[in-house]
């Protein structure tokens, strides 16, 4: 195999199956001349005449007929395995896709993505995954993990593609009884409150406890927490303060007798993005689950 050139296979095909130099030329796309150059070549690798002219056209040699099946086979395969386009089909597909998220994703996310698979791919599945940011990363280089989407401020290497999703900013939740009627805190009224925190590492919600280190602003914390969960049944059933993501307040405020209220200062939001490696940009399946978070949640 040293040396030898595997673009001419094709060209023998092509002559055997039109039986002429011309035939296979306007087969392959190309000129007589360079035909005959590939086939002089062929030739000479093969030390074989491989075809004679006849009247009824280039006869192939027993040595050109023992080319023909391997050679076929090979272009059908590679045309198959390497060449075909990953074309997804959501309707007739099994597929299982694993997404990083953080339980705030889940809640803002899974809901809605799991109504758009019933409709459009309903053999389809989703697992949801959480992983420290060096695992995540190693896990999306290798395809174990589709796509990471939320906030993800860690995913910067030049290897990974995000897209904008939407953008988030805070709300602050009360319990539905608590004694406070006004739509936005003072800052007053913020500080002389004991607060439930949530302390995700790496998570949205540092956002937040960042801006209050900047600004110096020091709250009386009652409950600290890594859990988001627990967050609308503590507010219910006291007189404690939370102060979470937009959306996930507002799922809490459908399930729990809470209340929500604005903070007492501006929150510059931030964004939600969806996050994949770059070796499947092109992925059919990965880009449709992509395409499908965009039609969902894209601003």
């Amino acid at each position: 195999m040293k040396g030898f050139d595997l673009n001419l296979l094709p060209v023998a095909l092509a002559i055997y199956e039109e039986r002429s130099v011309s035939g296979a030329a306007r087969k392959l796309d190309m000129s007589q001349p360079a035909v005959s150059v590939a086939l002089n070549k062929l030739r000479k690798s093969l030390g074989d005449p491989l075809f004679v002219r006849t009247a009824q056209g280039m006869a192939p040699t027993p040595r050109t007929l023992t080319l023909v099946d391997p050679t076929r086979d090979m272009l059908q395969r590679l045309r198959n395995d390497v060449l075909a386009s990953t074309a997804f089909d959501p309707a007739s597909s099994d597929r299982c896709f694993t997404i990083a998220l953080s339980d705030v994703g889940e809640m803002t996310f899974l809901p809605r993505l799991l109504e758009h698979l019933r409709r459009e791919a309903p053999g389809a599945s989703i697992t949801s995954v959480t992983l420290p940011p060096a695992e995540l990363a190693v896990a999306l280089e290798e395809g174990r993990v589709d796509l990471a989407v939320g906030y993800f401020p860690d995913l910067k290497h030049r290897n990974f593609f995000q897209q904008r999703l939407f953008s988030h900013d805070f709300i602050c939740i009360l319990s539905a009884d608590h004694p406070f009627r006004g739509k936005r805190l003072t800052m007053k009224k913020f500080l002389s409150m004991g607060h439930a925190v949530v302390k995700a590492e790496g998570r949205s919600q540092e956002v937040f406890e960042q801006l209050l280190i900047r600004n110096r602003i020091s709250r009386r914390v009652v409950l600290s927490t890594p859990h988001f969960m627990s967050i609308p049944f503590v507010i219910a059933a006291s007189d404690l303060i939370a102060t979470v993501p937009r959306a996930v307040g507002e799922s809490f405020a459908r399930f729990a007798p809470v209340r929500l209220v604005e903070p007492p200062i501006d929150v510059t939001g931030f964004d939600l993005k969806q996050h994949w490696h770059r070796k499947y940009a092109k992925d059919g399946a990965n880009a449709w689950l992509r395409a499908a978070l965009v039609q969902l949640f894209g601003q």
